[in-house]
C-alpha cells in the first residue's frame, strides 16, 4: 500500500522495501516528514537525534532529524537559523505540522533516539544533543515511552506511522565511517554558512 503524502513533503525520497507492508520516506539531517496514512519513516542516526512523535487516536505520525540543539546566537546571523537541522525548530515544525491536522499535545506518544558518541574528540556533540532534546521535552510537558540516547553505536530507525512501532538496528563502529564523514561534513556546513511504544532491535 502506498501512503498519500502530504504536499510539503514532496521532496523527501521515497522507496519500497518488501519486508515492509507500506510506502518508506528516507529523511536525512535536517529533514522531517508525517504521514496521515500507514507508512514507514526511516533514518539512520551517528550523533544526531531523531524524535518520534504519534497522536495515537488520529494515527497521524511523525519523525524528525536534527543535528545540533539551537542555531548560534538568536539565529538571525545564521542562513539555516530556521530550519530543521536544529532541534529548536525541529522539534516545533514537527509538532505544529500534527496539530494542524488535528494531533493534541496531550495524547503525543513521544520516543527518541540517537545521540551516539561517534567522534574522538572530547567535545561530545551526541551527549549535548541528547541533553537538549531531555530538557526541551520536559519544558514542553513531555514523557517520552522510550529513549534510546548515547552509546558509541549509530542507529538505524524504522517508524511506523500509524503504530508506533520502531525497528532499530545498531551499527557496528568499525562499519561507520561513512556516518560519521557525512556528519563531519554536515557539521561544518553548519558552522560555516552564514546570512542574516515498542521498540525492536533487529
Amino acid at each position: 500500500m502506498t501512503g498519500i503524502v502530504i504536499e510539503k513533503f514532496n521532496h523527501i525520497r521515497r522507496m519500497r522495501d518488501e519486508r515492509f507492508p507500506h510506502e518508506i520516506a528516507v529523511i536525512m539531517p535536517g529533514e522531517y516528514f508525517i504521514s496521515e496514512s500507514p507508512m514507514v519513516i526511516y533514518t539512520v542516526l551517528g550523533s544526531c537525534i531523531s524524535v518520534c512523535i504519534r497522536d495515537p487516536i488520529l494515527n497521524i505520525g511523525g519523525m524528525n532529524h536534527f543535528m545540533l540543539p539551537v542555531p548560534n546566537g538568536n539565529g538571525h546571523s545564521d542562513s539555516w537559523g530556521r530550519s530543521a537541522r536544529y532541534g529548536s525548530f525541529a522539534m516545533e515544525m514537527l509538532i505544529n505540522e500534527i496539530i494542524k491536522r488535528g494531533g493534541k499535545k496531550n495524547r503525543f506518544e513521544v520516543k527518541v533516539f540517537g545521540g551516539a558518541k561517534i567522534y574522538e574528540a572530547a567535545n561530545d556533540v551526541g551527549a549535548k544533543n541528547a541533553a537538549w532534546v531531555t530538557d526541551y521535552l520536559a519544558l514542553e510537558g513531555f514523557k517520552p515511552i522510550k529513549v534510546d540516547v548515547g552509546d558509541v553505536h549509530p542507529r538505524k530507525i524504522y517508524y511506523f506511522t500509524v503504530s508506533g512501532r520502531v525497528l532499530l538496528k545498531r551499527i557496528e563502529r568499525i562499519k561507520n565511517r561513512t556516518i560519521f564523514e557525512r556528519e563531519e561534513q554536515y557539521l561544518d556546513a553548519l558552522h560555516r554558512q552564514k546570512m542574516e511504544g515498542d521498540v525492536t532491535l533487529f
